[in-house]
């Protein structure tokens, strides 16, 4: 017996993440949005929503992925090293997602580029 779910159920979680408003890159993981404010050393704001900018939903190679965009030369607010990268929506406080990143060394004068990314969503298997 075969496995599937249709292309438009696995969106809606991709959907709902690409309803960030703001990328933080972050010196630990945040518990929870609260917790943002105690690791953020960088943010940015987002453009949310599927194709209107920064966020992209499409056909992976077993599934559907959605591309966050390259965010480049963010000011960097606090200095520390960066190990993770947060997607969150700040009207209604909530963390939507959280990725760990090459670990890098940040200083506050300086500013930071987050590569383009993908969030994958595998089909049944």
């Amino acid at each position: 017996m075969a496995k599937a779910t249709p292309d438009a159920v696995l969106d809606v979680m991709l959907t709902d993440i690409a309803l960030s408003s703001i990328l933080h890159v972050c010196s630990g993981e945040p518990a929870n949005y609260a917790g943002i404010a105690a690791v953020s050393l960088a943010d940015v704001v987002l453009t949310p929503g599927d194709g209107n900018g920064d966020f992209a939903i499409a056909n992976h190679t077993s599934g559907r992925k959605l591309t966050v965009a390259e965010q480049a030369n963010i000011d960097i607010d606090v200095s520390g090293t960066a190990t993770h990268i947060v997607l969150a929506v700040t009207a209604s406080s909530t963390l939507k997602q959280v990725t760990t990143c090459t670990s890098q060394a940040l200083v506050d004068t300086g500013t930071v580029t987050v590569p383009a990314y993908i969030i994958s969503v595998a089909d049944p298997t």
